[in-house]
């Protein structure tokens, strides 16, 4: 698949470290959720994207906040 922002298919994948953050300031106790994506880098334009695994996904999910 292209880059999103240039169409250009030099890419490269790199194994990344990802510390997410809950934004609100009610959740600053909360920890944030560690994960460790496969990421995208187009080496182009260095757009860069990654999935969020299943089981993290559900952690950033489980939050008594509603989400925009």
């Amino acid at each position: 698949m292209p880059c999103l922002v240039c169409a250009s298919s030099n890419q490269t994948e790199f194994v990344a470290e990802v510390h997410i953050h809950f934004p609100e300031f009610e959740n600053s106790g909360k920890p944030g959720v560690l994960i460790f994506p496969k990421l995208l880098v187009c080496l182009d334009c260095g757009f860069a994207s990654f999935m969020t695994p299943g089981s993290e996904l559900a952690q950033l999910c489980a939050t008594d906040e509603p989400h925009a």
